[in-house]
């Protein structure tokens, strides 16, 4: 049979091959041949649509469609209750936005029709921008469904493996799936506009957007709902009110001023303890354990600060916020001696392969904290002589950043390992336990309590069949600190044991 002129389909430049159409010429593409093509698309196929454009309504819906999907899909990532976080969801459709009017900017939008001026639009250009964005919303959805997929098998405890110990392994894997869909999106504009230095613009463009949608990585789309967990309906809520807030600035003014003044001629060992992760009971057992050895073992009664979240603790310990524990080292440090004395930095919370220390406090919004974080705030309070210890996964690249000359640093990890202990049910962490509640019970050598417990840990979890193998404990000693806790072990060696020190 031989077309006539109204059966010739316009074609867009680089799509010179279509699907036959059914129905009617100038019906346009079906709703699921839409979805076939965006869908090849995504697989760096051509997609066969020729001139066609998808109507009004077909745009509507499609969109409606895959935004649905993957919002539904993205809510495997959480294990449990999780609630929306709309802000979040919304924050990042400024890409679809960017998307259009790169489009519109790169694709031809000047008409050719015979009786058509050279600057009159026909039409024709924005029916493929409709197209493109039609397209490349459809051809997001086999990267998003096996980039979500593997994300939420580990989630949901589909699958164990230790392949995201690493940071190393955990963002080249999110980068593969990031440049997939960038180039999805560059090899497609490219088909319908052509090559030239639009093109070239546009992919630039939106390769740099997606280097800043990689950097705001932590807005995630749903949270962890721990109101509605099954499994603590019988905890503490913690109640948001003008009373919690006026209680908490009194109990902030209250703490600052009960900070005792440091003692000429003697060094004075004070304590920041941080516990920010509200939601399991094991990080207040834990930092109030550690608070109690630091006052009792190293003679710091009235010079600790204990911040931790946890509802049961509201009127009674300042919330651990990064804004807190910097304040906290800063009235500190305007009590100490800074030169001479020492401070005790002691951190217990879940950690990520970022290497931020998890914080939640629902309904307060606490962000998590970064070694650069304590690292800036020690480093403004002009404290020279410092021991910090991180309980928490992954904490081992808190060892560089906070290494120093006058620090000692320890980590219940190395940068690539999680640490164990910090279940619901755990009494302590195991390197809070062997270290602190164990050790420095026995010592006052932080070096020595830190070589007898990495052993301890070990055979720990061996038996407790940790699958990601040994955890590795790092430590960081600077020559300039040595003499400073040589002394002080010398000193407290010499003090009376205190009846309260002993262990129960």
């Amino acid at each position: 049979m031989t077309a006539t002129d109204t059966d010739v389909q316009p074609t867009l430049p680089g799509i010179p091959e279509a699907l036959p159409m059914r129905g009617k010429p100038g019906t346009g593409l079906s709703l699921l041949r839409w979805v076939g093509e965006g869908l090849r698309a995504g697989v760096f196929l051509k997609p066969r649509v020729a001139g066609s454009a998808p109507t009004p309504p077909q745009v509507l819906l499609l969109t409606v469609l895959v935004l649905g999907f993957e919002l539904a899909l993205s809510r495997l990532e959480v294990a449990g209750p999780a609630r929306l976080d709309l802000q979040a969801w919304l924050s990042g459709w400024w890409t679809a936005g960017l998307f259009l009017g790169l489009a519109w900017w790169a694709l031809p939008t000047r008409g050719t029709a015979p009786d058509a001026g050279p600057d009159e639009p026909s039409g024709e250009g924005l029916k493929g921008i409709a197209a493109c964005f039609v397209l490349w919303l459809l051809s997001s959805l086999p990267a998003t469904v096996l980039y979500q997929g593997v994300i939420a098998a580990f989630a949901q405890g589909w699958v164990k493996s230790s392949v995201f110990s690493s940071p190393w392994v955990y963002w080249g894997f999110y980068g593969l799936f990031i440049t997939w869909g960038v180039g999805t999106a560059i090899v497609l504009v490219w088909r319908f506009a052509g090559p030239g230095w639009r093109t070239a613009v546009f992919a630039l463009v939106l390769v740099v957007s997606s280097g800043l949608m990689a950097w705001q990585f932590e807005a995630r789309t749903w949270q962890q709902d721990y109101a509605a967990r099954g499994d603590a309906d019988d905890r503490p809520r913690l109640q948001l009110s003008q009373q919690t807030f006026e209680e908490q600035q009194a109990l902030w003014e209250k703490t600052m001023a009960a900070i005792a003044h440091e003692r000429p001629g003697v060094t004075d060992v004070y304590a920041v303890v941080f516990a920010p992760y509200a939601a399991e009971d094991v990080f207040l057992r834990e930092s109030t354990m550690v608070s109690r050895v630091l006052a009792e073992r190293f003679d710091a009664d009235g010079r600790v600060v204990h911040l931790v979240n946890h509802a049961s603790t509201a009127q009674t310990h300042l919330w651990a916020t990064a804004l807190n524990m910097e304040r906290a080292i800063d009235a500190i440090a305007q009590r100490m001696d800074r030169n001479n004395d020492l401070l005790v930095v002691y951190m217990t919370s879940h950690g990520a392969s970022d290497f931020k220390l998890a914080a939640a406090h629902w309904p307060l919004q606490v962000p998590p904290v970064s070694p650069d974080e304590l690292r800036e705030a020690l480093d403004r309070s002009g404290i020279r002589h410092r021991v910090i210890a991180i309980s928490a996964c992954y904490s081992g690249g808190w060892a560089d950043a906070l290494a120093g000359d006058t620090t000692l640093v320890m980590t219940a990890a190395d940068a690539t390992h999680t640490s164990y202990g910090c279940g619901r049910r755990s009494e302590l962490t195991f390197f809070g336990r062997a270290l602190f509640d164990e050790q420095l019970r026995k010592t006052h050598s932080f070096e020595q309590a830190f070589a007898r417990a990495v052993p301890l840990i070990k055979q720990r979890e061996i038996d407790a069949g940790k699958e990601d193998g040994f955890s590795n404990p790092q430590i960081r000693v600077g020559a300039g600190i040595v003499p400073v806790l040589r002394a002080l072990e010398k000193r407290l060696d010499a003090l009376p044991p205190a009846a309260s020190a002993a262990r129960p």
